[in-house]
């Protein structure tokens, strides 16, 4: 496992599509081990590929539930509800934005082992479900942000959604 470095806002590939995982290959099971690395050793509770520089369709989240997500061509098929709270993503240091997003959130996805398999997330697990799916469409948070972007210290950005 390695840690990869993070791209950040400005680098034009956060703005690009990601492409459907058709099959795991230890190519992409590494990835997603070193995105899981890489996500931990930044504080973050999700990461797209594409912020590590791949273009495909995966996304790791741990939102400390005692759970590792891995979503592997993710399909939002259902949200209910709002929740307006502070996001930040690791891919824009340093920056913290208000963001209106589901409380609830349904999905399908693949896991590593490319078993499809169903996902319900209310909150937080909500909350990051779709801001990592924005990342995979080249979506950021700070295009839904409302008002304008804070900046804010490491230490107040452990309490908020940081991908």
């Amino acid at each position: 496992m390695a840690i990869r470095k993070i791209r950040t806002i400005g680098d034009e590939i956060l703005r690009k599509q990601c492409k459907p995982v058709k099959e795991i290959t230890p190519r992409i099971t590494e990835l997603v081990e070193d995105m899981f690395e890489t996500m931990y050793d930044s504080n973050g509770v999700g990461l797209a590929a594409s912020q590590v520089g791949v273009l495909k369709q995966i996304v790791v989240i741990d939102v400390e539930d005692g759970n590792q997500y891995v979503l592997i061509n993710p399909e939002i098929l259902e949200t209910r509800g709002s929740q307006t709270g502070p996001e930040g993503c690791l891919s824009v240091p340093g920056k913290s934005g208000t963001v209106t997003r589901p409380e609830y959130v349904r999905i399908k996805a693949y896991d590593a082992s490319m078993e499809p398999y169903e996902l319900e997330g209310e909150g937080l697990l909500a909350r990051a479900i779709c801001h990592e799916c924005d990342h995979l469409n080249g979506d950021l948070y700070v295009d839904k942000v409302e008002g304008e972007l804070e900046d804010v210290t490491p230490d107040e950005e452990e309490g908020e959604v940081e991908d």
